[in-house]
């Protein structure tokens, strides 16, 4: 019988958006969607974040039925309350790394070597390195075992300038994400609308671009398993 394929959701543990005084943290659509995709493929899911414990949650809607179901399911709710740290993650446990968004990500993701050689260990094993949002923060800081950055060369999305514009956040972000990961040598591909639905598949590497994304980048993803 084969081996279930396990998804490691990463959530980031910072909480203060910059120095308005506004609160951040993982966006949790961009969890609850992936993880009903992730198990209806049959897949165990995971949970991670940069500290461990408990992470900040941001985007909380209980009108939304699949962000409910999430936050309601026993097993997700033991894993959320008590998240991986890096130093307790096993990457050869893992299918795929996911990176889920939220601006918090912007402040720790890219700061976090053990979560970058966790998903160049996952990538280099085979498996699927994704990203949603803001969570390809995570991939500023991957580089391959021999130096390259993972990003250089591939297509990607990720949040775009233009929708950091838009939601008035270019000044208080750390850095802007769609330039930094052309700088890494990427190909950024924005959908034709601002916070339309984008995913953009290269390889066994997944991105997407918003929240709008979230399903369709986990839908890819579950493709890309479906075929290593």
């Amino acid at each position: 019988m084969p081996r279930t394929k396990t998804v490691l959701v990463v959530l980031t543990s910072h909480a203060e958006l910059g120095d308005t005084g506004r609160a951040t943290g993982y966006y949790l659509p961009e969890v609850a969607h992936p993880w009903r995709v992730f198990t209806d493929a049959g897949y165990r899911v995971d949970l991670a974040s940069v500290q461990g414990g408990t992470p900040p949650a941001s985007g909380v809607d209980l009108s939304d039925e699949i962000q409910k179901a999430f936050l309601s399911d026993p097993e997700m709710a033991v894993k959320l309350a008590d998240t991986l740290s890096p130093e307790a993650i096993d990457p050869d446990a893992y299918d795929a790394i996911f990176f889920a968004g939220g601006h918090g990500t912007m402040w720790d993701f890219p700061g976090s070597t053990a979560l970058a050689e966790h998903a160049r260990d996952v990538y280099e094993a085979g498996g699927v390195v994704a990203a949603l949002c803001h969570g390809p923060a995570a991939l500023v800081g991957v580089r391959l075992s021999d130096g390259r950055p993972l990003v250089e060369g591939k297509r990607l999305t990720a949040f775009s300038n233009a929708e950091e514009s838009a939601v008035g956040l270019t000044d208080v972000v750390p850095f802007a994400l769609q330039t930094a990961l052309e700088e890494l040598g990427a190909q950024h591909e924005a959908a034709a609308t601002e916070f339309a639905a984008h995913a953009v598949t290269d390889g066994r590497l997944v991105t997407g671009q918003n929240p709008a994304s979230a399903t369709d980048t986990a839908l890819a993803t579950v493709l890309v398993l479906a075929g290593t």
